[in-house]
């Protein structure tokens, strides 16, 4: 995907689907000696057996200084539905292929997902592999990051990406659900996603994961990332 359009990606609504379920008061207390493959191994089994889910969310994107929230939904393998409220944009995938819409710019983006950075980023909740297989962890201090009852880790990509520089994952200490995911790129830009009010293994509506774009949309199909 090139920079255009994964600015675009970035600003309707690029992610990742990261929360099965809500904490519950009676869930065990945190470990607070784990190391980070332990954690990474705990989020892993978390999203292991998640087959769908549902979420409201809230993003905030730093590059075009605007807030958006809508619904996202997310099925294995590989398919997601984007919807946001304020602008109007959509992103779906129906596991084959990747479809970003700019309602304000008319303007819709296709691309292969498997020619996507998505199977990559996605990897470990689409059964398509594990999340050590797509990045290496550190772990920064909850004090440092100025929250509490989490643990903060920082993903690199062990595939050179040429859009974005890291991803930051903040995880549940006592459920090891990801609560926020933060997306740094290579201009600079921070892009942050929080999810909530979710529901998992729930059934999908028919249809949830096509869409039909307006008459007079121009269509763009992107090429795969260089």
């Amino acid at each position: 995907m090139n920079r255009r359009a994964f600015t675009a990606f970035t600003g309707v609504g690029l992610a990742l689907p990261l929360l099965p379920g809500s904490a519950e008061a009676d869930q065990p207390k945190p470990s607070p000696a784990l190391s980070v493959d332990q954690i990474v191994t705990r989020v892993e089994a978390c999203y292991d057996k998640t087959t769908s889910f549902k979420a409201s969310f809230i993003q905030r994107s730093q590059f075009f200084l605007r807030h958006d929230r809508g619904s996202v939904t997310f099925q294995r393998p590989g398919m997601m539905s984007w919807r946001y409220a304020r602008s109007g944009n959509r992103v779906v995938s129906d596991g084959t292929r990747l479809e970003i819409y700019e309602k304000e710019n008319k303007r819709l983006y296709q691309q292969e997902l498997a020619a996507s950075l998505f199977p990559a980023a996605l990897s470990f909740l689409t059964r398509q592999g594990q999340l050590r297989e797509s990045f290496e962890f550190t772990r920064l201090g909850s004090k440092l990051m100025h929250v509490e009852g989490e643990y903060v880790l920082v993903a690199e990509s062990r595939r050179a990406s040429p859009v974005y520089d890291r991803l930051v994952f903040y995880v549940d200490a006592r459920t090891y659900q990801v609560r926020r995911v933060l997306i740094c790129d290579l201009q600079g830009s921070r892009t942050s996603f929080d999810f909530a009010a979710s529901k998992f293994n729930s059934p999908v509506a028919q249809g949830e994961f096509a869409f039909n774009p307006p008459s007079g949309t121009r269509i763009i199909r992107v090429s795969s990332p260089r």
